[in-house]
């Protein structure tokens, strides 16, 4: 089996996310969720020991069963982090054809730099519209994002929304 690598900022971690690891891990056994800093998007709720926590509780059910989750954060490329970690692949998901032009782009640029292949993976349909930004704007206004996130993340977005 293979180890893939999953890079995001995880802020926080929804079910969109889990869904990438549940099929990676369906595909190549070992999934590496990396919490990477993202110069280009604005720093979020969560310091990244926060994330790395939350990432651990939410993906902790996923694993066993000869399945393996890690949980890793690095500071710098995704490429680096896949060759620092062990990583066979980079591993993305894909919701929209947005996202396919993006990680295209990236997934090229890595393979010419690296030579680190990335792998795309479907979104559930059910699950497309998630994300962390929606998720966060939502729970600042008191909003319901219980359907969006792992029962484990909820509690963390409560205290962050009395903190703010």
């Amino acid at each position: 089996m293979a180890t893939v690598l999953y890079p995001g900022s995880f802020d926080p971690v929804h079910l969109g996310h889990l869904d990438v690891v549940e099929q990676a891990l369906e595909l190549f056994g070992e999934v590496i969720v990396t919490a990477m800093h993202n110069p280009s998007k604005p720093s979020g709720w969560f310091s990244l020991d926060e994330r790395l926590a939350i990432l651990d509780e939410a993906v902790a059910p996923l694993r066993g069963e000869g399945r393996t989750v890690r949980v890793a954060s690095f500071g710098g490329l995704a490429v680096d982090a896949a060759r620092s970690l062990g990583a066979d692949f980079i591993v993305k998901g894909l919701r929209t054809g947005g996202d396919f032009e993006v990680e295209q782009q990236m997934a090229q640029t890595n393979y010419v730099a690296a030579a680190v292949r990335t792998v795309y993976l479907p979104c559930n349909p059910a699950l497309v519209y998630l994300s962390s930004r929606f998720i966060r704007e939502i729970a600042q206004y008191g909003g319901d994002v219980s359907a969006m996130v792992p029962p484990s993340v909820l509690p963390h977005l409560q205290r962050a929304t009395r903190e703010a």
